[in-house]
């Protein structure tokens, strides 16, 4: 049985195609099995994240009027923290603590320090030696919650926000 010149030369390319398909899915397959078979016994190796670290009590040479921070009686206290940052850029930046207009403290990376102040309303003032002082209005009133915290934005900018507890 004789068959057409065309009719073969259509099969072969047919049956070339088919082959380089094959070749295809099976390079595909042996890629896959190998990044799963790479990856896999890694799985369990993924970082989970850190228990959370206390914050540290300011060092008393950083406490610059120390009369904000001893209790008495008709006080109510006021936490301030400095948000722990990762960031090498604001990491070892001090940031200035203001209350009233005065300077109080000077807070670094992961520490806290609490004022007793009078209820009614404050200004808490935050500045770095590359920010201006931002200040904010602070009511302070014993039946809310009376915490505020630093943090720098993405542009390295530090804010103050207060924070429920």
């Amino acid at each position: 049985m004789r068959v057409h010149p065309g009719v073969a030369a259509t099969a072969v390319r047919v049956m070339t195609a088919v082959r380089r398909a094959w070749l295809a899915t099976a390079t595909v397959v042996v890629v896959a099995i190998t990044a799963i078979a790479t990856v896999a016994p890694l799985a369990g190796c993924a970082p989970s994240p850190a228990d959370p670290v206390p914050f540290k009590p300011v060092p008393p040479e950083r406490i610059l009027k120390r009369e904000y921070t001893q209790p008495a009686a008709g006080l109510v206290a006021v936490e301030i923290r400095r948000e722990r940052s990762a960031d090498v850029i604001v990491r070892f930046r001090d940031v200035l603590v203001y209350v009233d207009g005065e300077q109080v403290i000077d807070l670094m990376n992961g520490e806290h320090a609490v004022f007793y102040l009078t209820p009614g309303a404050h200004r808490l003032a935050v500045s770095t030696q590359f920010d201006p002082v931002l200040e904010f209005a602070f009511p302070v009133d014993a039946s809310y919650t009376n915490h505020a915290s630093i943090v720098f934005d993405k542009d390295h900018r530090v804010g103050l926000v207060r924070m429920p507890k």
